[in-house]
C-alpha cells in the first residue's frame, strides 16, 4: 500500500507552494505566533487602567492605598511575567514534541490560551489582580512553546526550496499580532477603561479557529518516519502536502537522515551541549538568538512613545504614530518573507543587523544634538522606524528558521529548547536592565546595541553558511570541518547504501 502511494504518478519532485502547505503555515501561525506578538503589545495601551484596577482592589480588600512605586512594581510584574512563562514553555518543548509530535503539541497547547484568556477576562469582575498576572504567565507558557514548535513544524513539512518562505510566515504573524494589539488599543476601539479585560482576553478567538481546523492536517512527515517509523503515514502526509508530484526523492532523503543518526532517540539538552559533532551549530543558535534580543529592539518598542513625545509629536497623535510603526513591521516582515528564497538567509541577517547598527548610531547622534538642531528629533523617529524595519526583515524570523535547518531530527527538539530559553532569558534581561542602563549611560546605551548588532553580523559573515535550498544532511556536512569531524563520521553506517522502499512499504538495506 505504501508503494502504491509513493509511485502513484511519475511527476517530478514537487517543489512548488501548494494550497495545503500555505493553509497549514497560516493556520499554525495565526493561532500561535500571532498571539505572541499580540501579548507583547496588548498591555501598553491599558497600562494606566490596569494600575488603577490594582489600586482599587487594594483599597477594597485591605483598606490600604498603595503608593505609585508599588503600583509600578505590580504592573512591571504583569508585563515581565509573560517572559518568565515563555522561558518555562521553552523548557517543555523538547519533551512535548517528542511525545506528541509537532502538530500534536500545538493542538494540546491551545488549552493554555483558554485558561489564560478566561483568567484575564474575568479578573475585573472577580476583583482579583492575581488573575491578570497568572493569566499573563500561562499565555506566556503557550507562547514559549509555540514560538519554537511552529517554525520546527513548518521547517519539517516544507520542501527545501520553500523552507525560508514558510519559515518566515510566523514572523509576519508576530508583527501582525503587534499591529492588531495597537489598533484595538486605540481609544476609539477597546482603549477605554471598561474594555481592558476584553482586550487582554481576545487571544482565545484565534486559538479557537486553530483548534477547530489544525487537527485535520497531517503530522510532520519527518517526525512520522524518523521518530515513529510509520512509513505509510509518512507517505500519506507527504502526498497531502504535495498533491501533485513524485515524493520518492524526499522519502529517500529522510531515510538517509535516519540512517545517519547513531540513535533515533531524541537527544537531551545535556547530550546536545556535549556533542562535538554539533558544537558550532549550538554556538550559532546561541549567538543569533541572544543577539536578536540584545540588539535593543525590545527597548525600542518599550520606549517608542517617549521618543515620539520628545520629537514633538502632539500627545493625542502618538498612539496613531505607534500604530504606523506596527504597519511598517508587517510590511517589513512580508518583504523578508517574499525575498528570503531569492536572497538567502545570510544576506537578510547581515543586512538587517548592519542596518540596525547604523540606526542605533543615528539615535545616539540625534539625541546628543537635538538641542542644537531641532530637525534631529525627527531623525530619531526615522531611526526608530529603521530599527524596527531592519529587525522585521531578517533578524526577527531567520534565527527560528535556521535553528530547524542546522540540526538533524534527533537534535532538533533540544536545539529549540536551548534557543528558546536563551531567547526568552535575553528578552527578560533587556527589559529589566535597560532602564538602569539608560540612566547610567544616557543616549550612549544605543552604541552598546550597535556593537552587539555589528558582532552578530560579523559572526554571520564568517561562520554561518548559506542554507538556502540545502537538505538537512547537506547542512550538517557543511559544519563538519568547523567541528573537526570527518564527513564519514556523520554517517555511522556509511558502508550501507541508501535504504529504499521495497514492494511492501518497509525499509530495506543493501550492502
Amino acid at each position: 500500500m505504501a508503494e502504491e502511494l509513493l509511485l502513484e504518478n511519475d511527476a517530478k519532485h514537487s517543489t512548488h507552494l501548494t494550497k495545503p502547505l500555505l493553509a497549514v503555515a497560516f493556520l499554525a501561525s495565526f493561532g500561535s505566533s500571532m498571539l505572541y506578538g499580540y501579548n507583547l503589545a496588548v498591555v501598553n495601551s491599558p497600562a494606566q487602567y490596569i494600575k488603577d484596577f490594582y489600586n482599587e482592589t487594594m483599597i477594597e480588600t485591605y483598606d490600604w492605598s498603595p503608593d505609585e512605586k508599588l503600583l509600578t512594581v505590580l504592573y512591571s510584574l504583569t508585563v515581565s511575567i509573560f517572559a518568565i512563562g515563555g522561558m518555562t514553555g521553552a523548557l517543555l518543548v523538547g519533551k512535548l514534541v517528542t511525545k506528541y509530535g509537532r502538530k500534536g503539541t500545538l493542538v494540546r497547547a491551545t488549552v493554555l490560551v483558554f485558561i489564560g484568556g478566561v483568567l484575564m477576562g474575568s479578573s475585573r469582575a472577580c476583583r482579583m489582580p492575581a488573575m491578570v498576572i497568572v493569566g499573563r504567565f500561562i499565555t506566556g507558557v503557550h507562547s514559549g512553546i509555540s514560538l519554537s514548535v511552529v517554525p520546527m513544524y513548518l521547517g519539517e513539512i516544507a520542501p527545501k526550496n520553500l523552507r525560508g518562505f514558510l519559515g518566515l510566515v510566523p514572523s509576519i504573524h508576530i508583527c501582525l499580532g503587534v499591529f492588531i494589539a495597537q489598533v484595538l488599543g486605540l481609544h476609539e476601539l477597546l482603549g477605554k477603561e471598561e474594555h481592558w479585560p476584553l482586550l487582554l482576553s481576545l487571544v482565545v478567538f484565534p486559538t479557537m479557529v486553530q483548534l477547530m481546523l489544525l487537527p485535520w492536517f497531517p503530522e510532520s512527515p519527518r517526525y512520522l518516519l524518523i521518530d515513529k517509523g510509520d512509513v505509510h503515514a509518512t507517505i500519506a502526509a507527504l502526498k497531502w502536502y504535495r498533491p501533485k508530484g513524485n515524493i520518492q526523492a524526499e522519502v529517500e532523503e529522510m531515510q538517509e537522515e535516519q540512517r545517519s543518526l547513531s540513535s533515533i532517540q531524541t537527544i537531551s539538552v545535556r547530550g546536545l551541549l556535549m556533542d562535538r559533532c554539533v558544537r558550532w551549530q549550538v554556538i550559532t543558535i546561541a549567538v543569533v538568538n541572544v543577539g536578536m534580543q540584545l540588539s535593543g529592539i525590545d527597548a525600542i518598542w518599550f520606549y517608542t512613545n517617549d521618543i515620539f513625545k520628545n520629537a514633538g509629536i502632539p500627545e493625542p497623535y502618538i498612539q496613531y504614530t505607534t500604530v504606523g510603526t506596527g504597519a511598517i513591521e508587517v510590511i517589513s516582515g512580508m518583504l523578508g518573507c517574499f525575498t528570503i528564497e531569492r536572497l538567502g538567509r545570510r544576506p537578510l541577517m547581515i543586512g538587517g543587523f548592519l542596518f540596525m547598527a547604523l540606526c542605533c548610531v543615528g539615535i545616539t547622534l540625534s539625541v546628543l544634538f537635538q538641542a542644537q538642531l531641532s530637525f534631529m528629533r525627527y531623525i530619531s523617529v526615522g531611526c526608530v522606524v529603521g530599527i524596527i524595519a531592519g529587525f522585521c526583515i531578517g533578524p526577527a524570523g531567520v534565527p527560528f528558521l535556521i535553528t530547524a535547518e542546522l540540526f538533524k531530527q534527533s537534535h532538533r527538539p533540544a536545539a529549540y529548547t536551548v534557543a528558546g530559553c536563551l531567547n526568552w532569558l535575553s528578552n527578560f534581561t533587556i527589559g529589566f536592565v535597560f532602564p538602569f542602563l539608560e540612566i547610567a549611560t544616557g543616549p550612549y546605551c544605543y552604541l552598546i546595541f550597535c556593537v552587539i548588532c555589528l558582532g552578530v553580523a560579523i559572526y554571520t559573515i564568517f561562520v554561518i553558511p548559506e542554507t538556502k535550498n540545502k537538505t538537512f544532511m547537506e547542512i550538517s556536512q557543511m559544519f563538519a570541518s568547523k567541528n573537526n569531524i570527518l564527513k564519514e563520521e556523520l554517517t555511522p553506517n556509511g558502508h550501507v547504501k541508501l535504504a529504499v522502499m521495497n514492494g511492501y512499504g518497509t525499509l530495506g538495506q543493501s550492502d
